[in-house]
């Protein structure tokens, strides 16, 4: 995708999407509509895709290029979004929207559920349809457990299947981010015998403590995904490895992005990595707040 094709004079704006990390997951139970019931800490992260988007009075939502390869437009989380807040407020106005991957698909950072985010915060903007950021939260959830916490855009402790959100302060961090390479199905991974769906409640002390920094899906994928299992275990030769969302992206936590760069530097060169910066914040509220964004 070049991203000269996306020129303001075209009438395209472009947006931050970024991806996220879970600095810790646990799952506590299971509700009766069998969804399970979890505990979660979000770090956003200064790094992301980018969304471009543009005004249509014809009120058609269309994909411009192929943001996920083989992803049907259909099923595109982004433009389900557009639809999604297109139907909720009648309005008839539509968009263009194309997206700069750069979060791996099934990599557990988010990128799918930032984008949909992202749409439903600028569309709403830029449609005028003054919608609150809670309720568009609530549409988010429709989408996808994670859409919510983008929409708020703060690093959060979530609970229940991810909607109950707390904002938390989390103190400046930069990471080494690893990705194996391989999509193992969320919903596959649910359905794991190994899977422990009974862990003891937690709180923000536990995790801000370091007590409770685990994720119930590591002990599977190790099992199940040797790609990750190697990949853990290189990490682990600069600090502690660990896994976000449901996989299969791993981390390493560190205090300033030049000690982050100096472990990678050790790292085998066969091992896929980049040197990314946690966030205070989404980058997109900042650009929201910008007037020179709309």
């Amino acid at each position: 995708m070049n991203t000269r094709d996306f020129a303001a004079s075209d009438g395209w704006s472009a947006w931050p999407a970024p991806a996220k990390l879970n600095l810790m997951l646990e799952i506590t139970g299971r509700r009766a509509d069998g969804y399970h019931t979890l505990q979660t800490v979000f770090r956003m992260l200064d790094w992301g895709d980018r969304v471009h988007l543009r005004l249509r009075a014809d009120g058609r939502i269309c994909r411009v290029g192929d943001s996920v390869a083989g992803m049907a437009e259909a099923d595109d989380l982004a433009v389900r979004a557009a639809r999604l807040l297109q139907a909720e407020t009648g309005c008839p106005m539509g968009a263009d929207i194309a997206i700069e991957k750069r979060i791996p698909a099934g990599g557990g950072f988010g990128g799918g559920s930032s984008d949909a985010a992202t749409v439903l915060r600028v569309l709403n903007r830029l449609w005028r349809l003054k919608l609150p950021v809670a309720r568009l939260a609530q549409l988010g959830l429709q989408l996808g457990a994670d859409v919510p916490v983008f929409v708020y855009g703060h690093n959060a402790w979530a609970e229940g299947v991810g909607e109950r959100i707390t904002p938390v302060e989390l103190p400046e961090a930069a990471y080494v981010l690893a990705f194996p390479g391989v999509h193992v199905p969320t919903a596959e991974l649910f359905q794991s015998k190994e899977l422990t769906r009974n862990a003891k409640p937690a709180t923000i002390r536990n995790f801000l403590s370091g007590e409770r920094v685990g994720n119930a899906f590591e002990p599977v994928l190790r099992k199940r995904e040797a790609a990750v299992a190697a990949t853990l275990e290189a990490l682990a030769s600069i600090g502690k490895a660990r896994l976000t969302g449901s996989g299969s992206g791993c981390f390493v936590e560190f205090s300033t992005l030049d000690e982050a760069r100096a472990a990678q530097a050790r790292l085998p060169l066969s091992l896929q990595t980049q040197v990314v910066a946690g966030a205070a914040r989404s980058p997109l509220l900042d650009a929201l707040e910008s007037t020179t964004q709309i």
